[in-house]
């Protein structure tokens, strides 16, 4: 009788080690395929952090870039404030080297993000502070205008006191300089003949030797006691003055102009009332006619008298 048991025994045997070894590989197979997936994920992982690294270093260059342009801001604001801006300036310096460095491809590669945002981080706190010393700035400058402008008004005001005094003084010394004017009292001319007599008011020209020409200057005490000179012209009825340079006659000016003068005198006036007598002896006949005597002293006119002379 056939051994059939013998026979699948041995052949179960001989098929055995083909399948152990089927078994392996599939496991190698199936190792292997996990190592790429490993390593396409950890490749995958690394592009990522790196793209997330530097979209995150450009975000941080870029509020550098932001924090540049208010540092710019502030210091141009604490300048015009009168701020101290030197340091400032170094600052914006070392920001502005910075951001040459970062720009540099195989050095940005150095930079590490958290020393990155930590300088971001500085500068913004840099920025607050600067923004409080522009409060005080701008704080200092407004108390500053504000009495530059009460300062202007109150100089503005004792200004218009001063022009106030000064016109009120100029007035007032308008005032005295006309009340120290001479005024003439008792004008009188006379006619004096080759005889001594006299005629006065009307007479004819040959009665006329000499002009005897009287008035009394006023007392005043405001007036200043000094010299004095009084011009005295004589004027015909055609508005010509009489003039003789051999007689004492000249010239002075009245504002502003030249006049000639008959005669002059020349006084010492104290203040106190005075009589003068001025004696004028004419060469050549006067015309017919009224005629009229006129005093001035300094700058201005004094007084007039008037005589006719009778052919």
């Amino acid at each position: 009788m056939p051994n059939y048991s013998n026979k699948e025994s041995n052949s179960i045997s001989s098929q055995s080690p083909p399948k152990k070894k089927y078994g392996i590989i599939k496991i190698g197979i199936g190792l292997f395929l996990m190592i790429i997936v490993l390593l396409i994920y950890l490749i995958h992982n690394e592009k990522q952090q790196n793209l997330l690294k530097e979209k995150a270093l450009t975000i941080a260059f870029l509020q550098l870039d932001s924090i540049s342009n208010e540092l710019d801001e502030r210091i141009l604001t604490i300048s015009k404030l009168g701020g101290e801006i030197d340091t400032l300036i170094g600052i914006k310096q070392k920001l502005e080297e910075e951001k040459t460095y970062f720009l540099n491809k195989d050095r940005r590669q150095k930079i590490t993000l958290s020393t990155l945002r930590d300088k971001v981080e500085g500068y913004r706190e840099l920025l607050l502070i600067k923004d409080e010393e522009i409060n005080q700035l701008t704080h200092i400058n407004e108390q500053l205008t504000t009495e530059n402008i009460e300062l202007k008004n109150e100089t503005k005001a004792l200004n218009k006191s001063i022009n106030n005094i000064k016109f009120e003084k100029n007035n007032l010394n308008q005032k005295v300089k006309l009340l120290s004017r001479l005024k003439i009292e008792n004008f009188q001319i006379n006619a004096i003949d080759a005889k001594g007599k006299k005629r006065s008011g009307s007479f004819r020209k040959r009665h006329i030797n000499q002009l005897q020409i009287t008035f009394v200057l006023s007392e005043n005490e405001v007036a200043p006691i000094e010299g004095k000179k009084l011009w005295i012209r004589v004027v015909a009825p055609d508005n010509n003055v009489y003039y003789d340079v051999n007689t004492g006659s000249g010239s002075f000016i009245h504002l502003g102009r030249e006049l000639f003068y008959t005669a002059k005198k020349e006084i010492l006036y104290d203040r106190s009332q005075q009589r003068i007598v001025v004696y004028y002896e004419k060469s050549k006949p006067y015309l017919i006619g009224p005629h009229n005597v006129e005093v001035y002293t300094d700058d201005y006119f004094v007084g007039s008298g008037s005589f006719i002379v009778k052919s």
